[in-house]
């Protein structure tokens, strides 16, 4: 009975096999019948209208996932607002964006040509905080919008600056470009790097920091006269150093005069004046005594009054100190130092004195006609040079002192 078993357990396993054969096909062909073309002759789903697959399988065909690269981060704090906005993608394209501030303000953009980059195209304000919303169709048409916001370096953090000579200015051969700013700056080399000087007559100069404000420039000899300077600051998003960032972009155009440089000797008690190398003018005059000598080296005249108003108590003198001269009225004053030196008229009192006789505080005291006449030829940015005076140098920026350093030291 053996040859009778054995054909019925192998025509029983073709059975099974086949089967599980019909079974296998019938399943995978369910699938087909649903999304693949020319398996069954059922509908087929659109790709756009069905969940997102990201990887292969059954179904086809896959899209990709579009990839996000947006800047700044969502959420993100303290931004500079020069820092660039930015959104790329990958595996799709862009389809709008806006980029506004809570104030409603819209900062324009614009798409690259194959719809994969947008970038902001003007810089934001500080202070301020913006939602950025952007949508994007991946390869299947599908559109997603996204919104996030961040905000801008706050006020705190705001760094603002002074700067001198003022725009459209003519100032004489002296004046260095003074930029003051209004936080403490630490990263000199990005603010000197952000800075750009030219000269009509070619001139190179450089920066020297008076204190962690203050910085100015200066070439190693005196402006060319009648040549102009441009200064051209793109500051806009420097940081300082410590959080700080700089707010301003500016652009200064000055101009230079004659070449105007005054001698004032303190043994011959004379002021000479130069115009263009020429002498043109000696005039005599009394400078400061021995408890009060004038300071010595070259000062650049500062600002002009055609009457002013001194105080003795603003050097220090009380009423019972032989020099107190209480307050008085002085006419045709030109400043040359922030803490009190001057030229002007003298008081009646020191006529006797002028081109014999130094009897001042400090300042160079002219009589009455020869006041007038360096009021009315000589302004900002002249200079004058201190010699034979017993006294020492005025402090590097009590006025504009840059002339009195070293051009090895002022490179520095």
């Amino acid at each position: 009975m053996e040859p009778d078993v054995k054909p019925r357990r192998r025509g029983t396993v073709k059975k099974i096999l086949a089967v599980a054969a019909v079974c296998v096909l019938a399943a995978v062909g369910g699938v087909f019948a649903a999304v693949a073309p020319g398996l069954a002759g059922g509908p087929v789903d659109s790709e756009a209208g069905s969940a997102l697959r990201t990887s292969p399988g059954i179904a086809s065909p896959v899209v990709p996932p579009v990839n996000l690269d947006a800047a700044p981060a969502n959420g993100a704090k303290q931004v500079n607002p020069a820092a660039p906005v930015s959104l790329k993608v990958g595996n799709g394209t862009i389809e709008r964006v806006t980029l506004t501030s809570t104030a409603g303000k819209t900062v324009e953009g614009s798409i690259d040509g194959n719809r994969t980059a947008w970038s902001a195209a003007g810089p934001l304000e500080f202070n301020t905080e913006y939602s950025y919303t952007y949508v994007v169709k991946d390869a299947a048409g599908r559109e997603t919008s996204t919104t996030q916001s961040f905000s801008t370096v706050s006020s705190s953090h705001e760094a603002d600056a002074a700067v001198y000579p003022l725009n459209g200015m003519k100032v004489g051969v002296g004046q260095p470009l003074q930029i003051i700013f209004s936080e403490p700056v630490v990263n000199r080399e990005a603010v000197e790097k952000a800075i750009k000087v030219t000269s009509s007559a070619g001139q190179v100069g450089a920066f020297h920091w008076h204190s962690d404000t203050m910085v100015r420039y200066r070439p190693e000899n005196f402006w060319t006269a009648n040549s102009t300077i441009s200064m051209d600051m793109q500051l806009f998003g420097v940081d300082l150093g410590n959080g700080q960032i700089a707010n301003f972009n500016k652009k200064v155009n000055v101009s230079i005069g004659d070449k105007k440089v005054a001698v004032a000797d303190a043994t011959a008690h004379t002021f000479t004046l130069s115009v263009n190398d020429q002498p043109v003018k000696t005039l005599p005059v009394s400078m400061g005594d021995k408890r009060f000598p004038s300071a010595k080296g070259y000062a650049v005249l500062m600002e002009k009054n055609r009457y002013d108003h001194f105080r003795a108590s603003s050097i220090g003198l009380k009423p019972d100190d032989p020099a107190y001269y209480g307050d008085v009225d002085v006419e045709y004053t030109i400043r040359l130092t922030l803490s009190g030196a001057y030229i002007h008229q003298a008081l009646p009192s020191a006529f006797p004195y002028i081109g014999n006789t130094n009897v001042s505080h400090g300042c160079i005291g002219f009589a009455p006609d020869g006041a007038a006449w360096v009021f009315d030829n000589m302004g900002t940015g002249d200079v004058v040079q201190i010699i034979n005076t017993e006294g020492d140098f005025a402090a590097l920026d009590d006025g504009y002192g840059d002339w009195n350093i070293p051009w090895n030291e002022y490179d520095n």
